[in-house]
């Protein structure tokens, strides 16, 4: 298995997302998602399909802008009330201890305090940098979450490596400049536009050095 070329490359720091790339949380988002849309009167089946989505952007879509604080109050609650049925996603512990001591971050389009609820239930060691949905203005696809990440790392975003599996989520680390890797773990392979594709981190490995850190295939 090739990786296209970014096996050739070098970088400073490597940025993952959370949700569908390090941990399946998908039951549990869906479950919230659910009870959300039966208090607001909002068809269930509307909820799908906003997989790296900020929940602002999402209740901003369906509610009018008198309730819509009050709504991203009541699905953040919701989704603090429930993480059961996480799954660390194949490959992802081994991803994050190979990079424990090289530049690695964490950006999501969760809150932190649900970010901080997922990854204490997963037991995953994550990096020490994380950047969630409420420290950046605009929430990915906006390049924000991943150019705040870079910053916070001390490196220059074009020398960084994204690890994505959704289209916006892909869509916000080119706009940032980055490398990208998918993962086809919520999207279908022809759906995700990425420097390299693969199934899940159980395909790659990294390696850290004292000149940067590089993405091998596992076999």
């Amino acid at each position: 298995m090739g990786l296209d070329g970014l096996e050739d490359k070098v970088f400073d720091a490597v940025l993952f997302d959370m949700d569908g790339t390090l941990v399946d949380s998908t039951a549990a988002v869906y479950r919230a998602w659910a009870a959300w849309a039966v208090e607001h009167g909002v068809p269930a089946d509307l909820m799908r399909g906003h997989d790296g989505i900020p929940a602002a952007s999402i209740v901003a879509k369906f509610l009018p802008e008198a309730d819509r604080e009050a709504g991203i109050l009541r699905i953040n609650e919701l989704e603090l009330n429930d993480t059961g049925g996480l799954v660390v996603l194949p490959g992802a512990a081994e991803a994050l201890a190979a990079l424990v001591d090289a530049p690695s971050a964490i950006a999501t389009s969760c809150t932190m305090p649900l970010a901080r609820a997922r990854i204490a239930s997963s037991g995953l060691r994550a990096p020490s940098v994380l950047v969630t949905a409420d420290q950046v203005e605009h929430g990915k696809p906006a390049p924000d979450p991943y150019l705040l990440a870079a910053e916070r790392l001390g490196v220059d975003p074009t020398r960084c490596l994204v690890v994505e599996d959704a289209p916006l989520g892909l869509q916000a680390a080119r706009a940032a400049g980055c490398a990208t890797l998918a993962v086809v773990t919520t999207t279908a392979r022809d759906e995700l536009r990425a420097d390299a594709i693969v199934g899940d981190l159980s395909e790659v490995r990294f390696e850290a050095g004292a000149d940067g850190i590089r993405v091998r295939p596992a076999v």
